[in-house]
């Protein structure tokens, strides 16, 4: 295929691997919790059923998403949403939000809570891949959507462990991560048609469709989660209690 010989479609395969696993750690605390309760036999095949399903569901879930950003301001709207994504990976809250996952002992009643709760807690996953597919352009994003799910999938299951210390260790991989879904919004909201399309809805503004025009929003977008994502984590780390001694 030409498109894997194409350095765009490597760049989004990269980006939605980055982004599952950035995002995509709640999907491993999900299993965990929704199988805890099984005996040891079915313990790998709830987990192997759940992820399974849990990937047929996003996968036509971003297929909807591909389709739905060729409506006018819709990535305008995806865009607003990555950017509070981004920030709020970078300044994250304290609420808990596995609380009320429950396990259950019945290797069915387990998978169909993996996959409910991966319904529910995958919007900004969807969000993100289906922008970053769409910066690879072509016929061919929903391949690289499969793609790069296929290979994430994997490292968030039964890597995550490694992943979150890694992270741990090295929090630059969540500025980076943060900063990424920043430029994804600028380069998405750019070419949203209303923007793009010059002949309708000429009463918004409009820009050129240019490299240069798109990677400058990405710029601006990746420089404001940073930016914004900081402010908010001072201000949160400044309202904070002082730890007791």
């Amino acid at each position: 295929m030409d498109a894997l010989t194409s350095p765009e479609f490597w760049l989004a395969v990269g980006q939605i691997i980055m982004i599952d696993i950035l995002l995509g750690g709640d999907n491993a605390v999900v299993i965990a919790l929704a199988c805890r309760k099984l005996p040891d036999a079915q313990r790998r095949m709830g987990i192997i059923y759940g992820t399974a399903g849990a990937i047929a569901l996003r996968v036509i879930l971003i297929f909807f998403a591909l389709t739905l950003l060729a409506i006018p301001f819709l990535k305008i709207v995806g865009a607003l949403l990555l950017v509070w994504i981004g920030v709020k990976l970078l300044a994250p809250g304290d609420e808990d939000e596995h609380g009320n996952i429950e396990g259950s002992d019945r290797l069915w009643a387990a998978v169909k809570t993996v996959i409910i709760a991966d319904l529910v807690m995958s919007i900004d996953n969807v969000i993100a891949i289906a922008g970053a597919a769409e910066g690879a352009g072509g016929e061919h994003k929903m391949f690289l959507v499969v793609f790069g799910l296929v290979v994430s999938i994997p490292i968030i299951v039964w890597g995550s462990q490694f992943v979150i210390k890694l992270m741990d260790r090295f929090p630059a991989i969540i500025t980076a991560g943060g900063m990424l879904l920043g430029w994804i919004a600028g380069t998405m909201l750019v070419t949203d048609p209303a923007v793009a399309n010059t002949e309708a809805w000429t009463w918004f503004i409009k820009l050129p469709q240019t490299d240069w025009v798109r990677y400058a929003a990405g710029v601006v977008g990746a420089v404001g989660v940073l930016l914004v994502g900081r402010a908010m984590a001072k201000r949160s780390a400044a309202g904070s209690p002082p730890e007791a001694h």
